[in-house]
C-alpha cells in the first residue's frame, strides 16, 4: 500500500511538472513577439498564440502542449501502471491550467487534454481530433469545437468499457467547460472571436 501511495504521488508530481511547462509563453518570448498574456484572451494556449499572427508558433504550441500530456501519461503508466497514468493525466491538465511558475494562471487545457487522451487510448484521441476539426471547420469557433469534443470523449470511453478513464476524463471535461465559461458567455452574446480573428 505504501509503495502504491508513493507511485501515485510520483505520477502526480511528474504529470504536474510536465503539464506546467508554458510552451506558448516560451515560444513567443523566444520569437520576440508580444507577451502572449497581454493580447487576446491572455491565456498561453495555441489559440491565443495564433492571434500574434504566427501560425508556426501556434502549431508548435499545440503540438508541444499535447505532447506534454501524452508524455506524462506514458511515463507514469510505464513505471507505475494504468492508474498512475490516469493520475498523471489529471495532474498534467492541472499543471497546464494552474502552473506554479506563472502564478497559477495558465491556459485552458484543450491541447493537453487531447495529448492525455492519446496517452490513455489513442483511438479516442483520433476521434477527439476529428470532432474538433469538423466543428471548427464548420463553425470556426475553437471554443465550441473543444467543448463538443471534450464532452464526447468520456462518453466514448465509457461505451468502449474504459470506465476508470471515462470517469477521469469526465471530470477533466468539466474543468475544460469551467475554463471556457467566458467563451460560453460570449457565444451567447454573439461576441466570441472566430479562429484566426484577432481579439
Amino acid at each position: 500500500m505504501q509503495s502504491a501511495g508513493i507511485s501515485d504521488v510520483a505520477a502526480a508530481v511528474v504529470g504536474y511538472g510536465l503539464g506546467s511547462i508554458p510552451f506558448g509563453l516560451l515560444l513567443t518570448k523566444l520569437a520576440g513577439t508580444a507577451d502572449i498574456r497581454t493580447i487576446g484572451s491572455g491565456n498561453i494556449g495555441a489559440t491565443n498564440v495564433l492571434r500574434t499572427g504566427r501560425k508556426d508558433l501556434a502549431a508548435a504550441t499545440l503540438i508541444l502542449d499535447g505532447l506534454k500530456g501524452t508524455a506524462a501519461v506514458l511515463l507514469a503508466r510505464r513505471f507505475c501502471g494504468e492508474t498512475c497514468g490516469l493520475i498523471a493525466a489529471a495532474a498534467a491538465l492541472l499543471g497546464h491550467i494552474c502552473p506554479v511558475w506563472l502564478g497559477f494562471r495558465g491556459g485552458k487545457g484543450v491541447a493537453t487534454y487531447l495529448g492525455c487522451l492519446f496517452g490513455v487510448w489513442w483511438p479516442i484521441g483520433l476521434v477527439f481530433s476529428g470532432l474538433w476539426l469538423a466543428v471548427a471547420f464548420a463553425l470556426r469557433f475553437s471554443s465550441v469545437a473543444a467543448l463538443v469534443a471534450s464532452a464526447a470523449a468520456p462518453i466514448l470511453l465509457f461505451i468502449f468499457g474504459r470506465l476508470h478513464a471515462a470517469a477521469v476524463f469526465f471530470a477533466l471535461a468539466l474543468v475544460l467547460w469551467w475554463k471556457h465559461r467566458a467563451n460560453l458567455s460570449r457565444l451567447l452574446a454573439g461576441t466570441e472571436s472566430k479562429i484566426g480573428q484577432k481579439a
